[in-house]
């Protein structure tokens, strides 16, 4: 690649990288089918979170999916706050969905399958600590991750798969500029994981 080339894909990448966007009015995800008004929350770092929201948010049986940081040690951090480090925290993703029409353990088959686990630095072109993977599990929902991990590890292998499942950690949303960010942001967000190579990527670890 031409010196040129690659300065033209390094400033596509600065302008459509996971960082701070414009402001956009969120909207409710669209609902179909019945629904049993139960209510049990998932919580998945995936690296970027704008793509981990939009991963789940579209899953029938998916009420919500909130972009924001876990596992940390600052209360209310802001983003700025996350990504210059320190604080801990990832970037994360709390699912809420009715469990009479979705899983927890079809929501973490999901999640396995919409990342690279074989990465301990990050996602695809987001490479630093607020950008590492993690299944955080309540006491109960930790059997339901760790047998669903323990099949994703048989398709990779033991040892490239570094994604580990968590305690359960406090969620805090991401500021409003950042919610529904793929759905209201179509043209940014294709730029962004296009020049990040998610789809080729996920399909060399996954296959496919």
């Amino acid at each position: 690649m031409s010196v040129l080339s690659r300065l033209a894909v390094i400033v596509a990448i600065s302008i459509a990288a996971c960082s701070q966007g414009e402001p956009a009015a969120s909207a409710p995800t669209v609902q179909s089918g019945p629904d049993s008004g139960r209510r049990e929350v998932a919580l998945f770092a995936g690296g970027c979170f704008w793509s981990t929201e939009s991963n789940f948010e579209h899953m029938p049986g998916v009420v919500s999916a909130v972009s924001g940081f876990a596992g940390g040690t600052v209360a209310n951090p802001t983003y700025e706050q996350v990504v210059r480090g320190g604080t801990g925290h990832v970037e994360a993703v709390q699912v809420t969905y009715d469990p009479a029409r979705i899983t927890y353990r079809q929501l973490v088959d999901r999640f396995w399958r919409t990342i690279d686990p074989t990465d301990p630095d990050g996602q695809f072109c987001d490479q630093g600590a607020s950008y590492a993977t993690a299944v955080f599990a309540t006491a109960a929902q930790r059997p339901i991750a760790e047998a669903s991990r323990a099949a994703a590890v048989a398709v990779i292998g033991a040892r490239r798969f570094v994604t580990p499942v968590r305690n359960a950690a406090r969620f805090w949303p991401a500021e409003s500029y950042h919610q529904d960010f793929a759905r209201l942001n179509p043209v940014r967000y294709g730029g962004y994981s296009r020049f990040c190579g998610r789809e080729a990527r996920l399909r060399a670890v996954w296959g496919g």
